[in-house]
């Protein structure tokens, strides 16, 4: 079974303008080939799909997509996206609500917000590969939003281990992690800048990863940080922005990050390829000459989490072996 794995998907603003003009797979590039070749395709949607609401006052950036952007997801054949992050209620609690029966009509899952606490914190399933994937999803952005026992929202997490909300989803991935084939542990969490992982995300996914989780993917920062093969369980610090209309900053490049196919063997990840991708003209696009250089950055950032990743460049990507099987 493959995985794909993307980071920030931001359909609004700039790109939602330019998807009134083009079709739907617009925003893929030609990377639909390689997310076609996944049994599961997983992103965190930056945004929200609707087309109603009032901008939540006092937020500085507000993202929404018109809602029959729903058919983006579909043409690159999303299987669930994250709802855990700091723009799903951008525009209000009704167009929130009016998304999840939008996701739910054309067959694509969601974790991570919901219409009360025991929604926000229900996974995903997938059936793929003759395995239940489960997905969870969390966030420790916007804690305003945290979803209550009868009041929607994200399922907010700080990423203090001490904090009771912290252990109580350590709880729950050893809960879920009981009921599936595999858990993946989504994470919109951290500062939107800076290379270095945060001491407190190396606690955390290390704890996750002790409670069951088989992957933690993170995103939220606008560029990508290393990865770490822990317990022989792969945590993707930050993602980076996989689709944005976002200002590119010339020095952190956070027009730039990877498509990530985790493989997993018998229930457990065997093989992490990192695909190199540039977000240009409001599409993500494998990327070109620049491929090894991005490849290389990412090589020095997870060598300094003790991972070793080599760049394949027949195949055009970097290889890191988890479990030492390919």
């Amino acid at each position: 079974m493959r995985i794909g794995l993307m980071g920030d998907v931001m359909l609004g603003r700039l790109v939602n303008e330019r998807l009134r003009r083009e079709g739907p797979a617009y925003v893929w590039g030609d990377l639909l080939p390689v997310l076609a070749g996944t049994d599961v395709r997983f992103a965190n949607l930056e945004c929200v799909l609707a087309d109603g609401g009032s901008p939540w006052p006092g937020k500085t950036f507000h993202f929404r997509s018109d809602s029959a952007n729903v058919a983006c997801l579909e043409a690159a054949g999303v299987t669930v996206v994250s709802l855990a992050n700091n723009h799903t209620l951008d525009y209000g609690l009704d167009a929130f609500a009016g998304m999840l029966p939008l996701l739910d009509t054309h067959g694509i899952l969601h974790a991570g917000a919901g219409r009360d606490s025991a929604a926000a914190r229900e996974p995903a399933v997938v059936h793929a590969g003759g395995t239940e994937v489960g997905v969870l999803a969390f966030t420790d952005n916007e804690p305003g939003w945290a979803a209550g026992p009868a009041s929607p929202g994200v399922f907010h997490v700080p990423t203090d281990p001490s904090d009771p909300r912290t252990r109580g989803l350590v709880d729950l991935v050893r809960r879920v992690r009981a009921g599936v084939g595999f858990l993946l542990v989504s994470a919109h969490w951290g500062p939107n800048w800076g290379r270095a992982v945060p001491p407190d995300h190396v606690a955390l996914a290390h704890a996750l990863v002790d409670a069951g989780a088989d992957a933690v993917f993170g995103h939220s920062a606008h560029i990508f940080r290393g990865v770490e093969v822990y317990r022989g369980r792969p945590i993707v610090y930050s993602a980076g922005d996989f689709i944005d209309d976002y200002a590119v900053d010339p020095t952190e490049r956070n027009d730039q990050s990877f498509l990530f196919l985790l493989d997993v063997h018998d229930g457990a990840p065997a093989l992490l390829r990192l695909v190199p991708t540039e977000i240009v003209d409001f599409q993500a696009r494998r990327a070109g000459a620049e491929a090894p250089a991005i490849a290389r950055r990412m090589q020095q950032r997870s060598a300094a989490l003790g991972t070793e990743a080599h760049w394949l460049d027949e195949e055009g990507c970097l290889e890191i072996r988890c479990n030492g099987r390919g």
